[in-house]
């Protein structure tokens, strides 16, 4: 089995849903030491967002009239879904930015879908294979916080990952990750050590789902 790991965090160091996604890794290669990890990492190597129109306009055009620029999207699109199609198992850590999804997420995602492979109507050669998704969030947005409903980016990655491509999918969420940051959420300090631990917990348990430990 291989293991196809993608980050979205603009931070190297403090970055809690980059290790989150180590603990879901580390759970991988206990089970699995041998086994090659792919990595891709758009915060620190961002896609050219432009790539995208040009690949869309590439779709439309016979291959002998593409420009240049378009051929080298089209070449970027599919290696960029080639390491998708290759792993045995996926592991996404997607922090939420500004209430939505990171630009460099979105970005990937636009331009892999511009690929007839794995295209929002193509055959879904994804499915079913094992994937996890580490959602991290600053605050708190669940039912009956102030911010109820602000989180624009959590559901969208899931639609993508389950709905579209039909990945079998199991989610570490973690919130208040401001919380020793942001002097105004101090009083949740307890419930945000209890989140982390809970999510650390299930980060370890979804690491080995991957590996096909049971």
């Amino acid at each position: 089995m291989t293991l196809f790991r993608l980050d979205a965090s603009i931070r190297t160091e403090g970055s809690v849903s980059r290790a989150l996604a180590d603990v879901v890794e580390a759970s991988w290669r206990e089970a699995r030491p041998e086994t090659p990890v792919t990595h891709r990492d758009l915060g620190i190597e961002p896609l050219d967002a432009r790539a995208w129109a040009l690949a869309v306009g590439a779709g439309r055009l016979d291959v002998a009239a593409r420009s240049p620029e378009q051929r080298a999207a089209v070449d970027l699109v599919a290696g960029l879904v080639d390491e998708l199609l290759d792993a045995d198992a996926l592991l996404f850590a997607v922090p939420l930015y500004n209430f939505g999804i990171s630009q460099h997420v979105k970005t990937w995602v636009d331009l892999v879908l511009t690929d007839p492979r794995l295209a929002a109507a193509g055959e879904r050669p994804l499915a079913g294979r094992p994937a996890v998704a580490v959602v991290v969030r600053g605050g708190a947005y669940g039912p009956g916080t102030p911010r109820e409903g602000w989180d624009h980016a959590s559901g969208w990655i899931r639609r993508i990952l389950a709905d579209v491509w039909g990945l079998d999918l199991r989610v570490v969420e973690r919130e208040f990750t401001l919380v020793g940051v942001n002097p105004a959420l101090d009083e949740f300090t307890d419930l945000a050590a209890t989140m982390r631990h809970e999510a650390e917990r299930l980060a370890a348990e979804h690491g080995r789902h991957l590996a096909g430990v049971r």
